[in-house]
């Protein structure tokens, strides 16, 4: 007798800036999933926050036409864990839907940020990815820099400013000068995917970088620029069971700048599987990428990205803790060029899902 099928609700969309990014990557984790192993129910979230069961085609998902499709039967997750999965609307009222587990295919705020995990915690619903404690402070690239290094693992030198408490124009180039020198990079602390990130080589460039990133953001992360190849490592498991893929991916950007268009839109960007880089600063990079996810307290997988350095030592950059399923993405890309097949990639995230944590 065969296995009952697992139902897994794949949430997609959501009120954030990279709703775009998640809906590719939805699409593709949608299309990869054994529809003989799960009863699959993808779950849209609008980019105002509203909650919809989408019963139509998988292909309508990546550019956003599914949210004007007729296929959309309003729905929440209840933080009940008598109910244990979503409510949907009926004719007859909001009426239960169980679900095994989720897949919260959810980039940057309110998906990556610890806030639908505290959800699914609530509801007592086994879930892909990271904890609220390793979702949070990873989505805050100051507090991440600050565990990381205390951890003994490099990191790149910065400092944050706040809106509301912005040093005058001189004050912060005097700092940049005396701390960090130019160029320098200023990003958004709280997001992912390159959203208002910038490069700055002048004072007068450092005042637009900041304008930039404060239209998203309370806090601004101004970092200095290292010289170095840009490394990924993808990384799976739990705490004692955390292991590095066996293949790491090497970025090149054809840009100053690995921004959201060169990542996912122009094709401006080089990958080179595996990393063009020696094998014991391979090692090297993999083991750290491993203590930086424990140190972080990450569960289930997140992508690890580094600068590899001339010298033969690495820098962390930072952690994502629910890293692009796109086509292109590096996650995926890594574990397959592992071993994995892209199936088997998702079963084995469902797996770590279930297992206690």
């Amino acid at each position: 007798m065969s296995k009952p099928r697992l139902t897994v609700a794949v949430l997609f969309g959501g009120a954030s800036t990279e709703h775009d990014v998640s809906q590719l990557s939805a699409t593709s984790v949608l299309q990869q999933l054994d529809p003989e192993k799960y009863e699959i129910l993808p779950v849209g979230i609008t980019r105002q926050g509203s909650w919809f069961l989408y019963s139509g085609e998988i292909s309508l998902i990546a550019d956003g036409r599914w949210a004007q499709s007729d296929a959309l039967t309003p729905c929440l997750l209840s933080p009940d864990p008598a109910h244990h999965g979503l409510l949907v609307q009926t004719p007859e009222g909001w009426l239960p839907r169980r679900v095994d587990v989720v897949f919260p295919v959810l980039h940057g705020m309110n998906g990556e940020d610890g806030t639908v995990q505290g959800l699914l915690e609530l509801a007592c619903l086994p879930y892909v990815g990271c904890g609220v404690t390793g979702s949070a402070n990873c989505m805050d690239k100051d507090i991440a820099k600050r565990l990381i290094a205390a951890a003994g693992i490099p990191v790149a030198r910065g400092f944050t400013v706040y809106r509301g408490e912005l040093p005058q124009p001189e004050e912060l180039t005097a700092r940049v000068e005396a701390q960090l020198g130019w160029p320098v990079f200023v990003k958004p602390v709280n997001l992912g995917s390159s959203v208002g990130v910038s490069r700055a080589n002048n004072p007068a460039e450092l005042q637009a970088a900041l304008e930039e990133a404060l239209r998203y953001d309370r806090k601004v992360l101004i970092e200095e620029a290292i010289t170095g190849a840009e490394v990924e490592c993808a990384v799976m498991g739990h705490h004692r069971s955390a292991v590095a893929s066996d293949v790491l991916g090497e970025i090149v950007p054809t840009r100053d700048l690995y921004d959201y268009e060169g990542k996912y839109l122009d094709g401006s960007t080089a990958l080179f599987l595996p990393a063009r880089i020696p094998q014991e600063q391979t090692e090297l990079l993999r083991r750290t990428a491993v203590a930086a996810y424990r140190a972080m307290d990450c569960m289930g997988l997140a992508r690890v990205d580094f600068f590899a350095l001339p010298d033969g030592s690495v820098r962390l950059n930072e952690i994502n803790t629910l890293p692009g399923f796109t086509s292109i993405s590096m996650f995926p890309k890594l574990f397959l060029a592992s071993g994995y097949t892209y199936p088997r990639l998702l079963d084995h995230l469902i797996e770590l899902a279930l297992e206690p944590r």
